[in-house]
């Protein structure tokens, strides 16, 4: 498999240094790299994002997530003739002027465009050029200092469709989940997670909806958790440098509070299913303004007050705006309440810029101006 670029050698000590991995366990030691001089440090500093406690760690220093969502120029981009790096080359380079260090991205969107299931649910193929299309995604990414939050899957596979059943057993069928960690899972933590841009894996956007909605299939709760602490622990255990997280769509079923139906992914439940290396390495919660009346509004809450449970790093991973709120206010505030940053929904229409290009400018530069040192910890290329 193709190896990713990286300007200069990656010492190993160093990216071990502050990773934590599994459920909160450090990897390695700082000892060795203490005994260099300055210089060398220097020379061998990385941009790979590591944890420690409750923030995101660059080279010792913490990183604020100043982020967008760029989903997709086109439906289901990766690994069909819709991929076009052009743009996302000249769309990266956009957001990094304006101070974006990180971009959410969805890999797949639904049906079977890069990943090719039997009627089973096991996985068939997956096709190369999905694979060189991410390349891509990552080369480019690299040139303009942008972390990448990869997203596998969508509640949209699940969606009544010609191959709704087969992604659903991908969740539900033991056979069928394993030969999709094995198959693709797997294989991505090794092509891609130690890749310096990589911020972390995003297993699914917001499954909340595989669960709640007919149209989705209304699967058990159970079958998820199930789902996400295997592809986790696979995830750990083939390349303890990935990071790991789930876009849940809403925080009742990210929280241990008793007002909520139950967390779907929680360090309890997830190694239940699959095991110490089963635990998400940060939370990336969606919000949205029609949440407000029974969730509360993280713009003006911490992790904490907002239902989370304040173990780690956690960060708005998609999250749009009400009436008379600006982007501006939102990104400070949530920086402000103790969040480790955002990412709005969404920066692009199709090859365009969005209508709000101009607030997430202004939200964007504001953030930048605020937390120099913590958006591009290793300055600004």
């Amino acid at each position: 498999m193709k190896k990713q670029g990286f300007c200069g050698i990656i010492l190993s000590a160093v990216i071990a240094a502050g990773l934590f991995t599994g459920c909160g366990e450090k990897g390695g030691a700082g000892e060795a790299a203490a005994e260099t001089t300055s210089e060398t440090v220097a020379e061998a500093a990385s941009p790979k994002v590591t944890v420690e406690g409750t923030k995101f760690i660059v080279d010792g220093k913490e990183l604020i997530i100043n982020g967008v969502n760029t989903p997709w120029q086109n439906w289901n981009d990766f690994g069909s003739t819709a991929f076009d790096p052009t743009f996302w080359d000249s769309h990266f380079a956009d957001l990094h002027e304006i101070g974006v260090n990180s971009v959410r991205v969805w890999v797949n969107c639904n049906s079977m465009v890069g990943i090719k299931l039997k009627p089973s649910g096991q996985v068939r193929e997956v096709l190369e050029k999905h694979w060189t299309d991410i390349d891509q995604l990552f080369e480019i990414a690299e040139k303009h200092q942008i972390y990448l939050m990869p997203t596998l899957l969508s509640f949209d596979h699940c969606k009544d469709s010609n191959y709704a059943d087969r992604w659903r057993a991908v969740i539900t069928d033991d056979a069928a989940m394993q030969s999709y960690i094995d198959s693709y899972v797997k294989p991505f933590a090794e092509r891609y997670g130690s890749n310096p841009y990589l911020l972390g894996i995003d297993l699914m956007n917001e499954p909340d909806w595989v669960i709640e909605n007919a149209e989705c299939g209304k699967l058990p709760k159970e079958s998820l958790s199930k789902f996400f602490a295997n592809c986790t622990a696979a995830i750990h255990e083939t390349n303890p440098d990935a990071l790991v997280t789930v876009g849940m769509g809403m925080v009742k079923y990210n929280s241990d509070s008793d007002k909520y139906p139950g967390n779907l992914v929680s360090d309890e439940v997830m190694t239940s299913y699959a095991g110490e290396k089963a635990c998400l390495d940060f939370y990336s919660l969606h919000y949205y303004d029609w949440m407000r009346g029974y969730m509360g509004c993280p713009f003006d809450m911490s992790p904490t007050a907002f239902g989370l449970d304040g173990t780690k790093p956690a960060f708005l991973g998609e999250f749009g705006l009400g009436d008379g709120q600006t982007f501006a206010y939102a990104y400070e505030n949530i920086v402000k309440n103790g969040w480790n940053g955002s990412m709005m929904w969404c920066s692009n229409d199709g090859a365009n810029h969005a209508a709000e290009w101009d607030d997430i400018a202004a939200a964007t530069k504001n953030v930048e101006s605020l937390y120099t040192d913590k958006v591009f910890p290793l300055g600004k290329k």
